[in-house]
């Protein structure tokens, strides 16, 4: 079945915007003017008309967590009530009152901030869940992942008291020698063995929950890590839930792997199985072994060479020693897996880099494609560094819209300075992709579009380091070809050209003829994949 989309703005990489494509099988066939690819088309096949709308590549969020995020969206939404810690507790009232946990089940929540609260200006401990009830478990997690706050009836279900220690690369928050509530990075970890866990069927149903959200931004590829949120769920659970239901033609992104370990043990069980990068099909595929090497700059967790300024007794703190992390990039690298690791801070990143070159030393390999995931605090010979083992990094501008309120703040303006350099690296020809870490952040394309363009915050705030600024055209390609390039794919995925799958968004307006302030304004029309519709805008109604 043929089917041609034309009187369209149709971007296919470059300034010139084509203005018809041709669609067969689930893949482009043509693509230019309208008069050409009619005749290309001939008398048979389907005409869609999209009324002069815009055309881009399918998006690709090239670092999130599909299944955290299909959870999250069943979960107390925390980041709609963050202003305050009033306001949380009293919204977490609420949901526990419409939504009581089922005997065995947690009250879990995501999203909240204590840099927005108004009304103090602390983490929520666990004497404010336990005034929501000290009944039944309750675990919130801040937005970043880096930190959760449970109940006192979580810390008596695990067993945490004043005598428990801190496990290596986490903290355990106390008060007078007794736990707060509050766990940090690996800590939480210690919540594992007592979490109900998902089955199979629960995990598909998160899935389908988080693959919608995606295509209504867009989002026809996702590069996802998944194995981390449940540690007790075998990796070969997760694998099967995703290939049953791209079997069953219910999988409506195609997901690349980030196969995310926390030994070396569980990595080398995974690769003695047969797993590689690479390994898969068009809808689901192994990726890259993900590392997960600090914490966040929000929670002050991320491990940075020098204190933060805004608390000096503490520089974060890496999830590896020096050891363990070579340890783990030399076992993947040598083994022929790509690596992604985790780094927010620069002494985190220091520990990666030499872990890296020393892989790349005693085992010489081209084309390696190992990357960076966030790549934020930076000193200039890291740039340099990362350009030299030609390194892939991978970005979240969305993140500026948080981050410009406090970076200068937690590093000292020096350090400000050199951080967040992605346009940098891009000039000095390190390939940099775009996503939004979701649930992080919301995995809104558009918003993430305007932050790489105008540097600034929603709100305006900003801009911090304008110069950094992609182009409107260097933001879509971070968010469509050089996704699919992380993850090998640039050859049949991210453009629209001839032989690639046919995934594609049709939006509202063209970004080229939009303010840059109003970038996130435009909507996502409808969303296709391999040329089925998978999402189109409750109308009422859109013409496309």
């Amino acid at each position: 079945m043929k089917s041609i989309y034309r009187n369209a703005l149709v971007y296919a990489g470059g300034k010139t915007l084509r203005r018809a494509f041709l669609v067969e099988n689930g893949v482009f066939t043509a693509v230019g003017p309208e008069e050409e690819v009619l005749r290309l088309a001939g008398p048979d096949a389907a005409d869609v008309d999209l009324h002069g709308r815009f055309v881009c590549p399918g998006f690709n969020d090239s670092h999130m967590h599909l299944i955290s995020l299909g959870q999250f969206l069943q979960t107390a939404r925390l980041s709609r009530h963050t202003d305050s810690l009033a306001g949380l507790m009293e919204y977490l009232r609420r949901f526990a009152s419409e939504h009581p946990p089922r005997a065995g089940r947690w009250l879990r929540g995501r999203g909240w901030n204590q840099d927005y609260f108004t009304d103090v200006k602390r983490m929520p401990d666990r004497r404010d869940l336990d005034a929501v009830s000290k009944g039944f478990p309750i675990m919130i997690t801040r937005a970043c992942g880096h930190c959760c706050v449970v109940n006192s009836r979580v810390l008596e279900i695990a067993g945490i008291t004043g005598q428990t220690p801190s496990p290596p690369g986490g903290s355990i928050g106390t008060e007078n020698g007794e736990p707060d509530g509050r766990l940090y990075d690996n800590a939480i970890e210690l919540l594992n063995p007592f979490l109900p866990l998902p089955d199979q069927n629960e995990l598909k149903d998160m899935i389908r929950l988080a693959c919608q959200t995606l295509n209504a931004y867009g989002i026809t590829s996702a590069q996802s890590d998944d194995y981390s949120l449940f540690r007790a769920v075998p990796y070969e659970t997760v694998n099967a839930a995703f290939r049953e239901l791209a079997e069953s033609g219910e999988l409506t992104v195609r997901v690349c792997e980030q196969a995310n370990f926390p030994t070396l043990a569980e990595l080398n069980r995974f690769l003695e199985a047969g797993n590689r990068t690479r390994e898969g099909g068009d809808f689901f595929r192994i990726g890259p072994v993900k590392i997960l090497g600090d914490g966040s700059l929000g929670s002050r967790t991320a491990h940075l060479s020098q204190p933060y300024a805004d608390r000096p007794d503490t520089r974060g703190f890496s999830l590896f020693s020096a050891e363990e992390m070579n340890d783990m990039i030399r076992c993947a690298h040598a083994r022929g897996m790509q690596v992604a690791v985790h780094a927010i801070g620069d002494a985190c990143l220091d520990r990666v880099l030499d872990a890296i070159e020393a892989a790349l030393k005693n085992h010489p390999r081209q084309d390696h494609r190992h990357g960076i995931v966030h790549c934020q605090i930076t000193r200039p010979d890291q740039l340099e560094r990362i350009s030299r083992l030609k390194l892939h990094v991978y970005a979240q501008s969305i993140f500026l819209d948080y981050d410009n309120h406090i970076v200068e703040s937690r590093v000292g303006p020096e350090r400000a300075k050199t951080s967040y350099r992605w346009k940098t690296l891009m000039n000095l020809g390190v390939p940099v992709s775009n996503g939004s870490d979701s649930p992080v952040e919301l995995p809104d394309v558009m918003r993430g579009i305007e932050c790489a363009v105008t540097r600034t915050s929603l709100d305006g705030t900003g801009p911090y380091l304008p110069e950094e600024a992609f182009s409107v055209e260097e933001a879509l390609d971070s968010f469509t070809v050089l996704g699919a390039s992380a993850s090998f794919e640039e050859q049949k995925k991210g453009r629209i050209a001839p032989g690639f799958l046919a995934d594609f968004a049709v939006l509202e307006r063209s970004p080229f003829d939009t303010p840059p302030r109003d970038l996130h304004t435009i909507a996502v029309l409808s969303c296709y994949l391999g040329g089925r519709c998978v999402y189109r805008r409750p109308a009422r109604d859109e013409q496309a």
